[in-house]
């Protein structure tokens, strides 16, 4: 299976000027865990919830005047629509990262997955198996 067939589509996003509760609300809204900063459609950063603890509750910083650049974290890997599932799973379990942009071709931000919802997705390929007596 692709990550395209179990990416959030369309994907939190915020631009790198937006301040830290606006992202914090957009992670909200889409009931997740991260959003991708984008800069021009491409992806610039992730802000995940472990951004907000480390690098503004614990640096006392305000979420309605710091700048998501300021705390973003910019080192970032993404994948093609087209990955197959469980080599992005592999990738994040090996870069010890929860969340991915999934981008296309010219590299503009189409989608976003999560360990979560790969993990979720094998969960119900396996009952299903089981259901039918093919799983183990």
């Amino acid at each position: 299976m692709q990550v395209s067939q179990i990416a959030q589509v369309p994907p939190p996003r915020v631009k790198p000027t937006a301040m830290v509760d606006e992202a914090v609300q957009a992670m909200q809204n889409a009931r997740g865990g991260a959003v991708v900063i984008t800069d021009q459609g491409r992806p610039a950063g992730m802000f995940t919830e472990r951004d907000v603890l480390l690098r503004v509750v614990a640096a006392s910083k305000d979420p309605e005047t710091t700048l998501v650049r300021e705390v973003m974290t910019s080192s970032i890997e993404s994948i093609s629509a087209d990955t197959d599932a469980i080599r992005a799973l592999e990738m994040m379990v090996s870069r010890h990262i929860r969340h991915l942009p999934v981008v296309d071709g010219e590299g503009k931000l189409v989608g976003l997955v999560s360990m979560r919802n790969i993990l979720l997705n094998y969960l119900d390929v396996l009952r299903g198996g089981i259901e039918k007596g093919t799983g183990h």
